[in-house]
């Protein structure tokens, strides 16, 4: 738990874990372990979804607990006045050290995501890299969202030819640290019920150091 009031719950999402269920997984996700210790209160609270983390990835995750407050925090990230951004290691080395991603996404019936010149069928995908560190097999990003397509930032790092590590769903050919090396660091935005600014911060793992 990195945050909790009346009207929000911020969490640091381990990796290996869904958001909220699918048909296989209904009980081990962020949004069921939460439900229950709501419900558990002596008053109990209600839940609702803001954003997601791939279940490879780690980081922060904000939720509501009220309607009003998931409408106001969604139109944030609708509207790009919330930032998101994330630590990322990525095989190779990108050519530049700062450089913007943009294409439209789409999904296939295997449920794979990939960029398409079709923009009646794929979704407008921004995303901001920065180059902060780099060896002779790896580098090491920030990687900022200006849009939160599903699987975004997998998918435009590993067609620039530098997929995450150890996300072999999109081309890694390793995976060192038995996890996908993704981290949502940052996470800023507007409290929706006091219009406080709201700026959490969580640090990448220690076996990104290591890679």
């Amino acid at each position: 738990m990195i945050f909790e009031d009346d009207s929000i719950l911020v969490v640091n999402k381990p990796a290996g874990m869904l958001t909220i269920a699918t048909d296989t997984e209904k009980t081990k996700t962020a949004y069921a372990i939460l439900r229950a210790y709501l419900n558990n209160k002596k008053r109990p609270e209600k839940l609702f979804i803001v954003h997601r983390l791939d279940r490879e990835a780690s980081g922060l995750l904000v939720f509501a607990k009220t309607v009003e407050s998931k409408e106001r925090l969604q139109d944030q990230f609708k509207d790009h006045s919330a930032g998101r951004r994330y630590a990322a290691v990525v095989e190779g080395s990108p050519s530049r050290n700062q450089f913007t991603l943009q294409s439209y996404l789409a999904e296939n019936a295997a449920y794979r995501v990939y960029s398409t010149p079709n923009r009646k069928i794929g979704k407008l995908a921004v995303t901001h890299v920065k180059v902060l560190k780099r060896n002779s097999q790896r580098s090491f990003v920030e990687v900022q969202l200006e849009t939160g397509r599903k699987h975004q930032i997998r998918v435009h790092l590993a067609e620039q030819g530098h997929p995450i590590v150890g996300d072999k769903s999109y081309g890694s050919r390793s995976n060192p640290i038995r996890r996908m090396a993704l981290h949502g660091m940052w996470l800023d935005f507007i409290h929706p019920v006091s219009g406080e600014a709201m700026s959490l911060r969580s640090p990448y793992p220690k076996e990104f150091e290591r890679l």
